[in-house]
Order: structure tokens, then C-alpha cells, then sequence
């Protein structure tokens, strides 16, 4: 059994001619003005995505929007609004495909207490929400989100954070893709960072938080952090026990694209926090993440749990579906 946490889909309710909405021609997607070329399979029909699902070797799959859409540009009735119409279409997508789809929402994080009282109100077929690395250039750790993690914590959802692919202004970002292959990676890195320091995670013990790209430049980072702990006092203020203990909170996708890097991870925070992710449909993404997996050498019952049965734990995922 496979299943795959990390897939984008633009429901077809959200494309239209208003500024806002994207507009989709063939396989190129266009969003305020501008043609977004990186998307390189079937975007927008759920038979299409579940045809390259079966391609790949996927049993089930978390489908998510794409960030972009998650609007957090937008003021805060029409952040509401613009959600809405996604996580209506989303829940009709796993009702529709129930053997095969989950999927999570979105919410206006713009505004964390509205962004909280979405996520207590999703619908039940929506099994948590992806949230932008950060909002308007605030990372995740700063106290304001504080009524959206309380909730998350007491719903259970799934919280999956995603960076917004366009987190770092400086001109060498534009340059060779670094925009992606290291914006991306490092966004991820800052918000996770930014969420242990600030303590988020031991006072939210029961968060379930997945961090993309297998938590970008995150694991590279602990050395750093568990260091600075040690004798920096804006460090210590919030976080009272090492940055290890809520690092392993995370729980991580595969998508690393290197073995050596997977297989320290899984040995870092442990077989039960690692889930298989693609990031289609995207470039950067792995078309052969299952076989990525499987090419480890992992003992067979991590493997198992890595491939679907983490997935299928956290998202207390129902065997028997009406």
C-alpha cells in the first residue's frame, strides 16, 4: 500500500477570468498575469491526477492547493470567501473518490483567530489545512498565530507547511532556479526554526505538523540551533527543553532527492515521522518517490510505515469508506 501526502490540485471551481482566479491552458497555469510553467502533469482533473497517481504506483493520495491560492494577499472576508470555495470543492473531491482522496483545506492565516474558528468549522471530509511558510513575511513561530495552533491542537488536524516559493527577495534567488532548489528549502527551514524557538511545539505537544521537501534545510540547521540553546538568552527565553525534542515533533515528507539525506532523517526523528511525499505536479517533485523508498535497504515494517501506514495513522485514515 502507498500514499502519497504531498500532491497539489487546482479545483476547478477556483479557475476563472477574474485577476484573482487562475487561469489554465493546457499545461500551462496563469495567475495574475504571470504563466507558471513549472507544473508538468494534469492539474486541475481529479481522473487525470488519479491516472498519474496509478502510473506512479500511489494507492491514495492528500491532495492540497496550490500555495499561491491560499491568498493570504487578499483582505480578510475575501481570504474567507476564496477558501471556502476551495475547501467545498476539496471535501467534494473525497467524497466523490473516497477509496482513494483525502485532501486538506485551506484557511485566511491572515488572520490567525478567523484562520482558527475555519479550521474548527472545516468539513468533515477535509482531514487538516496546508499553510504557507509564512504570512505577508511573518514565520510561523510569531505569537499572533498562537489561536490557530490552539486549535489545530485541540481538532487534531493535519497542518502541513508548505513554503510560498517566493520567501527571499534577494536578487541571486532569481538566478539558476535557486528561487526553488534553495528559497524553498531554507524557507522551510526559517518557519520551522522560528516555531521551535518560539516553543511552539512543547506547548503544543499534540500538534501534527508536516513539514515539505523532508523539512528543507532543517536537519542541517539542529547542529545550530541545539548550540545557540546552550547560552543565547532570546534562545532559551521561550524553549525549555533541547531543539531536538521539538524538531522530532515534525513529522516530514520523503521528497529530499538524495538516499543518504532520507535515510538520515528517518534515523533522526524516527521511522514514524516520515511520510511518502511527491510534490506533484510539480518539476522539482519525485515521479519515482515510491521507488525512491523502496530503494533503501529499509527493514520491511519501517518501510511499510513510510510508504502509507504513517499516513494512514495520522489521518486516521477509515478502511471501510461509505
Amino acid at each position: 500500500m502507498t500514499f502519497d501526502v504531498h500532491a497539489h490540485v487546482i479545483v476547478p471551481e477556483i479557475v476563472g477570468d477574474e485577476p484573482w482566479q487562475p487561469r489554465v491552458h493546457s499545461s500551462v497555469v496563469e495567475l495574475g498575469g504571470r504563466q507558471i510553467r513549472a507544473a508538468v502533469q494534469e492539474f486541475v482533473d481529479i481522473q487525470g491526477i488519479l491516472a498519474a497517481q496509478d502510473e506512479a504506483g500511489v494507492d491514495r493520495v492528500l491532495l492540497c492547493p496550490w500555495v499561491p491560492l491560499l491568498y493570504y494577499d487578499a483582505d480578510r472576508d475575501e481570504g474567507l470567501r476564496r477558501s471556502r470555495i476551495q475547501n467545498d470543492a476539496l471535501a467534494g473531491l473525497v467524497r466523490g473518490n473516497p477509496e482513494r482522496v483525502a485532501a486538506l483545506g485551506a484557511v485566511p492565516l491572515q488572520d490567525p483567530e478567523l484562520a482558527a474558528a475555519e479550521l474548527e468549522a472545516l468539513p468533515e471530509q477535509l482531514s487538516g489545512v496546508e499553510v504557507a511558510a509564512s504570512v505577508r513575511g511573518v514565520f510561523l513561530g510569531d505569537d499572533r498565530f498562537e489561536p490557530f495552533w490552539q486549535a489545530a491542537e485541540d481538532t487534531g488536524a493535519l497542518v502541513f507547511v508548505h513554503p510560498t516559493t517566493r520567501g527571499f527577495d534577494s536578487p541571486a534567488f532569481q538566478d539558476y532556479y535557486l528561487w526553488n532548489t534553495v528559497g524553498n528549502p531554507l524557507e522551510t527551514a526559517v518557519t520551522a526554526a522560528h516555531m521551535v524557538m518560539a516553543g511552539v511545539m512543547e506547548r503544543h505537544p499534540r500538534l501534527h505538523v508536516l513539514l515539505a521537501h523532508g523539512g528543507g534545510a532543517l536537519l542541517a540547521l539542529r547542529g545550530r540551533l541545539r548550540h545557540a540553546h546552550t547560552f543565547q538568552p532570546e534562545a532559551r527565553a521561550r524553549l525549555r527543553d533541547s531543539p531536538d525534542d521539538s524538531i522530532r515533533r515534525f513529522y516530514f515528507d520523503t521528497l529530499t532527492h538524495d538516499d543518504d539525506l532520507l535515510r538520515a532523517l528517518i534515523d533522526y526523528v524516527g521511522p514514524s515521522h516520515v511520510l511518502l511525499g511527491s510534490d506533484y505536479p510539480f518539476d522539482m517533485g519525485d515521479a519515482r518517490h515510491v521507488e525512491t523508498v523502496r530503494g533503501l535497504g529499509l527493514e520491511p515494517e519501517v518501510e511499510a510505515a513510510v510508504l502509507s501506514g504513517n499516513a494512514e495513522q495520522l489521518l486516521a485514515w477509515k478502511e471501510t469508506v461509505t
